[in-house]
């Protein structure tokens, strides 16, 4: 059967933390089937870029200052039927995880993010997008296939070589930031750390979440009474 070439997927990201939503738009930039089309930091934002545009997939932060993830999620579902959605945040409540499902989310990533794992989820989305547009009747085994061995592809290889740092994460940089972090035995937030040193909140913060998507560091949500919860790092020792 001859492979019907398709455009490139079009990636919608719906998260309220710019910093994160760079992170996941540059990587996916990056790879040779997908492309960023939009990002949209509030659920108001992303409904009306839904209005005009409906793009193929969509990343869906489940914090958003305006609207639930879940609440969003069933939107999109019951409105564009035809764009797909991958959950990726800090919530790992069994009942939103249940939602998600019901929902009919093609994933679900818990915060923090690990690259790797982003991969292996794109390229497992983009292989099940492909089998269905390639072929207009489906074996059972490639329906089993398609609905329980979405998650069994091999992990795809770690970002380890030097040339392939991201945009924005300085090597020399980078080994300072973990030398301080070994030094340091008690969680912390950005602020602290960026003090600690002398360095902008934001290029700590992007530190931080590059070295917690690498699984160097350990991220813990604290919720507190008032305003979005706190993430707390602290380094991850073997």
């Amino acid at each position: 059967m001859k492979e019907i070439k398709t455009n490139p997927i079009e990636v919608m990201i719906i998260e309220d933390d710019e910093l994160a939503a760079n992170i996941y738009a540059e990587f996916i930039g990056k790879l040779d089937n997908f492309k960023v089309t939009y990002i949209a930091n509030t659920g108001e934002q992303a409904k009306n870029v839904l209005t005009q545009y409906e793009p193929h997939l969509i990343l869906l932060d489940i914090y958003l200052p305006d609207t639930h993830g879940i609440e969003l999620l069933w939107f999109i579902r019951k409105n564009y039927r035809k764009t797909d959605i991958i959950l990726i945040t800090a919530s790992n409540e069994a009942e939103t995880v249940r939602e998600a499902i019901r929902g009919g989310a093609f994933s679900y990533i818990i915060k923090p993010v690990m690259l790797n794992k982003l991969l292996d989820t794109l390229n497992s989305y983009e292989q099940t997008t492909q089998t269905l547009n390639n072929s207009e009747l489906i074996k059972q085994s490639d329906v089993d296939a398609l609905f329980y061995s979405r998650e069994k592809q091999q992990p795809a290889k770690a970002i380890e070589n030097q040339s392939q740092l991201p945009k924005g994460i300085d090597k020399f940089t980078l080994s300072r930031i973990k030398d301080q972090l070994i030094s340091t035995t008690e969680s912390f937030n950005a602020n602290e750390f960026s003090q600690s040193l002398k360095m902008s909140h934001s290029t700590a913060r992007r530190y931080l979440e590059y070295l917690a998507s690498q699984g160097d560091v350990e991220i813990s949500i604290q919720h507190g009474t008032v305003g979005r919860p706190e993430r707390k790092y602290r380094y991850k020792r073997v």
